[in-house]
């Protein structure tokens, strides 16, 4: 028999047991109850933490919603179809991230991050949070620059900073969408990425402002997350936390990012539908009690930092949709009490032919002039109240035909107005082109003009600012100083130009 050496024994034993290792591992586990239109209802989840992400079967992924007594209430990301009462469910212990970074400028994606324009899958390294706590007050910095539309009657009346909050509203079919999609257009060269969140669209709209893009060249520096109105209610609302989580990671590479949400009435719908299934108690018009903070949330997260964070911005235009034109109902009333101001359209307006329809007296900025250059802060000075007493006076005018000539003058200049203010579809213009017509507006180089001719006036000031070199000295020294010229050398040219043009 051979011998045993016990202390060779007791030292493999004691190796083993150095090199054990204690794998155990713990799972917040539970099963599914109820499941159904885009939510579940789980029960055992008992360490499971608002927002976050759980595991289904079938690599369905769902996101808690509410936190109660004996069970969970979770929204579906993908389809409930594949989810069955029984099933069992896995928390992950992390909050519902989606992927960000440069890889998803000119691609159409879902608000999971996926890839839906066909041209294959996006490889991201990077993940944000979809619900992080917006920017505080000592990070963020004061709205001085302007974000030019490139629509007259907008940089004019109603401007635009980086970092504002500015609400397009109105009836359906009266240009919310067009304004958006020209204000993308026009941030061409001007180092902006846009970002247009289509919330419960058809998908041919979304398709068509898609391609629009694409033809303008605009898809370089743009970014479309589309949740469609085939998509369950928990995509569209998970839509625009989406867009401005891609959006707080340009800013904070020090870029700045202009993001449309089109539009946040489907928004509230669909998550009115999601809370009436979690059996949330409806309030005013079915809404649950947080619908404002659902919204507030959102638009917060809009903002201009200051230097020692970069100067990044992001500029919001969320759209609104009206019932006849009803501003005080109770969606609107919210998104206008959360946003700097509102660019109101109106359907009368877009009927008569005045594109786009926006109605001056009911428009407004919050931050003004402080987002306007010095040469439109100028020459729009009059504009709104040309504006206003002309659509005042138009009412009576129709009644009476025993005019005084003030008041001729007033409606000449109010007509003439309204039409310099006209704009066309994805026609855009340059700063200092606004400048110079406005300036020629204002200052009555355009009384002589009938209004018919007005347009072939515009036109041939464009043409002349590209080929004439008095002009090109004129619009040179706008663009590059953002001041007016000396006013005699404007009011010389507007004199010479108006005798080529009789």
């Amino acid at each position: 028999m051979a011998n045993i050496n016990l202390a060779e024994i007791s030292s493999l034993i004691k190796e083993q047991i150095k090199a054990y290792k204690d794998d155990i591992q713990t799972e917040n586990v539970g099963h599914v109850v109820q499941v159904g239109d885009g939510i579940a209802l789980v029960h055992g989840l008992n360490k499971a933490m608002s927002s976050e992400l759980l595991i289904f079967p079938n690599d369905v992924y769902g996101m808690v919603q509410n936190l109660e007594e004996d069970v969970v209430g979770a929204i579906l990301l993908g389809e409930s179809s594949k989810v069955k009462e029984g099933d069992l469910v896995k928390c992950t212990g992390r909050i519902l991230e989606v992927p960000v970074g440069d890889e998803f400028l000119g691609r159409v994606i879902n608000p999971l991050g996926q890839a839906i324009d066909g041209l294959g899958a996006i490889s991201s390294t990077k993940t944000r949070p979809i619900e992080v706590k917006a920017t505080g007050v000592m990070d963020r910095s004061s709205v001085d620059t302007p974000l030019q539309t490139g629509i007259k009657v907008l940089d004019a009346l109603v401007p635009i900073g980086r970092g504002q909050r500015e609400l397009i509203i109105g009836d359906r079919q009266t240009g919310k969408t067009s304004i958006a999609v020209d204000t993308i257009l026009n941030q061409k060269g001007n180092g902006m990425i846009c970002i247009y969140v289509a919330i419960g669209q058809k998908e041919s709209t979304v398709s068509n402002v898609y391609e629009t893009l694409k033809d303008n060249g605009a898809m370089d520096y743009s970014i479309i997350v589309s949740a469609s109105a085939s998509s369950p209610a928990p995509m569209l609302y998970l839509a625009p936390y989406a867009g401005v989580t891609l959006a707080e990671y340009f800013m904070y590479q020090k870029k700045d990012v202009l993001i449309v949400y089109d539009d946040l009435s489907k928004h509230a719908v669909a998550y009115r539908e999601m809370s009436l299934l979690l059996h949330r108690p409806p309030g005013r018009e079915a809404y649950p009690g947080d619908v404002f903070y659902l919204h507030s949330r959102l638009l917060e997260r809009a903002a201009k930092l200051n230097d020692k964070l970069g100067g990044g911005s992001i500029t919001a235009l969320p759209i609104i949709e009206t019932q006849a034109g009803d501003i005080s109902a109770y969606i609107p009333t919210n998104v206008i009490s959360i946003t700097d101001g509102q660019i109101y359209l109106q359907s009368d307006y877009f009927y008569k032919g005045i594109r786009p329809a926006i109605n001056a007296g009911l428009s407004v900025s919050r931050v003004g002039g402080a987002a306007q250059t010095k040469a439109i802060k100028k020459v729009s000075g009059t504009l709104r109240l040309d504006l206003a007493s002309y659509r005042e006076l138009e009412s009576f005018a129709q009644f009476g035909s025993d005019l005084d000539q003030s008041t001729k003058a007033r409606l000449d200049r109010g007509k003439k107005t309204q039409e310099i203010l006209k704009q066309g579809l994805h026609q855009g213009i340059a700063m200092e082109e606004e400048a110079m017509i406005l300036y020629a507006l204002t200052h009555g180089h355009l009384d002589s003009i009938e209004v018919d001719d007005l347009k072939r006036f515009e036109s041939l000031l464009y043409q002349e600012m590209k080929t004439n070199d008095e002009a090109i000295a004129l619009a040179t020294e706008i663009r590059d100083t953002k001041v007016l010229p000396d006013t005699n050398k404007l009011d010389n040219y507007f004199v010479e130009l108006k005798k080529r043009f009789m």
